[in-house]
């Protein structure tokens, strides 16, 4: 599956963003989604995932409450709603897909986007 992110930007501490992770060449709800982050100078760092049972997603410990992640299926697409954004959050965000468990670690994601830059800075 081939996978595209949107949304990026600059925001203000406190703002809010909604990434985007479109699909093609498949059905993005057959698969367990993660999103990533990578900031300049750091390691990648598990997000989130939404998975393919039930749409339960999972947090890190340093966004849960002010992210979330859901599923437009009518769309082939997955969003990462992100609020309360700190400056920490600066980052380059990926979304990837996978169909195998290991959801908290990169190496189980099969498809990668490209990824999309998000600034919070005032």
């Amino acid at each position: 599956v081939q996978l595209v992110e949107s949304g990026g930007g600059l925001v203000q501490p406190g703002g809010s963003l909604r990434l985007s992770c479109a699909a093609s060449g498949d059905t993005l709800s057959t698969y367990h989604v993660g999103w990533f982050r990578q900031a300049p100078g750091k390691e990648r760092e598990f997000v989130g995932f939404i998975s393919v049972i039930g749409s339960s997603a999972e947090y890190s410990n340093s966004v849960k409450g002010r992210f979330s992640i859901f599923r437009d299926k009518g769309k082939n697409l997955v969003y990462l709603q992100m609020t309360n954004l700190k400056p920490e959050d600066t980052a380059l965000y990926s979304c990837a897909a996978a169909t195998r468990g290991g959801l908290y670690n990169p190496g189980a994601y099969d498809d990668w986007g490209q990824g999309t830059q998000v600034t919070v800075s005032s």
